[in-house]
């Protein structure tokens, strides 16, 4: 059981509306026996916001709620049942470091065995930064640290590329440490976040994005409150939101949005179209 979502706009009132008026696919019904946690990190005025909740036994988990009446212009937003490590707020999604955002679907089959292989892959100051046992947390570490290898991790700004190649890096050397192992790195999805943009990668269950944009698509995010009648004109020509998600309820995602290929990363920023490469 678990959900991943995030979006980019250039209005910070769009991406709730967005989520609301989509509905159902952003409610996970908890199975029997489980417990999840969620958690919502997200971009306001500048500042990175966290709400994270190690324990939530309510029948249902509604991102709807989560994020209601929320202003941001990035977000990332989990749901998960904990399969590595315990649930407390250490362990719960969405991870931060400086201006970076990280959430992570997926369990790395050989994690036991490569726990120890992970963390001293990494330098000394981000192991001290490691303050949970997942190895969605380890994941972003590796990240982090091929940033540094080149240079980036210290800079207020790191080009959409760079980051690409970072976690590329990250995805080969996991799977060269599962294979040693004998194991695959077993599905996974990943969204990650600095201020300027937002990368999907997708290798486990179907993800997707839809993009609002225009006036037929904002009539129906301010529907019922008379909004768009008195925007201006060219606020709403100008007006854009992409939201992405995956590991949807019976693996399907709503209604007219579009699917993301297999073993691809995506790149969504606030203007432009989304750019899909290959991992």
């Amino acid at each position: 059981m678990a959900r991943l979502v995030g979006f980019i706009g250039n209005r910070p009132d769009l991406g709730a509306r967005a989520l609301n008026a989509e509905g159902r696919p952003f409610a996970v019904r908890k199975k029997a026996g489980a417990v999840p946690s969620w958690g919502v990190g997200f971009y306001q005025g500048g500042e990175i916001l966290l709400k994270r909740r190690p324990v939530d036994d309510r029948p249902e988990i509604s991102l709807v709620e989560m994020t209601a009446n929320l202003r941001a212009d990035i977000l990332i937003a989990h749901v998960r049942t904990a399969t590595v490590g315990s649930q407390r707020t250490e362990n719960t999604h969405p991870f931060r470091y400086r201006q970076w955002l990280f959430a992570h679907t997926g369990t790395l089959e050989a994690f036991a065995k490569l726990r120890s292989r992970m963390r001293e892959s990494l330098p000394v100051f981000l192991q001290r930064d490691v303050q949970g046992e997942t190895d969605s947390e380890l994941l972003f570490h590796l990240f982090l640290s091929f940033l540094h290898d080149t240079g980036q991790l210290d800079r207020p700004s790191v080009d959409a590329p760079s980051a690409r190649a970072a976690l590329r890096s990250s995805l080969a050397l996991v799977d060269r440490l599962c294979a040693e192992e004998g194991a695959s790195a077993g599905e996974m999805n990943i969204l990650v976040s600095n201020p300027e943009y937002l990368l999907a990668v997708h290798r486990g269950p179907p993800m997707a994005y839809r993009v609002y944009e225009g006036r037929q698509d904002l009539e129906r995010l301010f529907g019922g409150e008379g909004g768009p009648g008195r925007m201006r004109i060219p606020d709403l020509a100008g007006s854009r939101l992409t939201v992405v998600g995956s590991d949807f309820e019976d693996d399907q995602a709503p209604a007219g949005w579009t699917a993301v290929d297999e073993r691809a990363i995506v790149t969504f920023t606030r203007g432009d179209a989304p750019e899909v490469e290959p991992i």
